[in-house]
């Protein structure tokens, strides 16, 4: 077969030859990549623990390196769906920008992811320290089973019985609200306490 006829051979059969070399790389490629119909469809995330610490204690300080709060616990868990806490056997100590001290433990707590709203559960426990200087050296002290503390804003709630010292001064109550930065004690259900002279003005709601 001369050059020529063989040339022109050549390009009559190339589009066949090249569709065939195609076809061929093209399923050598679907059998190596993903397949994507196959890939299983994104889920909604659950409320399940992304990881875990154990016997940890995390501290955290202001621009001029002074400690403002610290929590410590034997397990915590972190759900990301929430961005949330839940620490067994928590530990908190949190202080103001005035110099008083907050410390907070109980069995078990939840919190935000700044630790500024903590929901303690199982023999709760609250104790607020005035600061050096105050007028008040008393500490008061909140007890119940489950406390609901709002750091930031120096205010704790309960729904459920709890029990208030203050000095010489105590107090059990069905529900509780106090906030700390308005000096006021609202106690609600059924309220018994015994209060010595001079004491901070305590309300009592129905």
């Amino acid at each position: 077969m001369k050059f020529g006829a063989w040339v022109d051979r050549l390009v009559l059969y190339l589009p066949v030859i090249l569709m065939a070399l195609l076809a061929g790389a093209s399923y050598w490629l679907v059998q190596r990549a993903p397949a994507l119909a196959n890939k299983p469809a994104a889920q909604a995330p659950t409320h399940e623990p992304d990881y875990l610490m154990r016997e940890f204690s995390v501290r955290t300080f202001d621009a001029q390196g002074r400690l403002t709060s610290e929590v410590a616990g034997a397990l915590a868990r972190h759900f990301p769906d929430t961005d949330t806490f839940e620490i067994e056997q928590v530990r908190i100590r949190r202080y103001d920008v005035d110099g008083s001290l907050t410390r907070a433990r109980a069995a078990m707590a939840k919190t935000n992811a700044d630790a500024s709203q903590v929901e303690l559960v199982g023999q709760a426990e609250v104790i607020k320290t005035q600061a050096a200087g105050s007028p008040r050296k008393d500490e008061m002290r909140l007890t119940g089973e489950r406390l609901l503390a709002f750091l930031e804003e120096r205010r704790v709630t309960s729904s459920e019985p709890v029990q208030i010292e203050r000095g010489a001064d105590r107090f059990t109550a069905n529900a509780m609200r106090l906030d700390d930065r308005a000096q006021e004690l609202i106690l609600q259900g059924r309220v018994r306490g015994l209060v010595q002279p001079g004491s901070t003005q305590t309300n009592r709601k129905p």
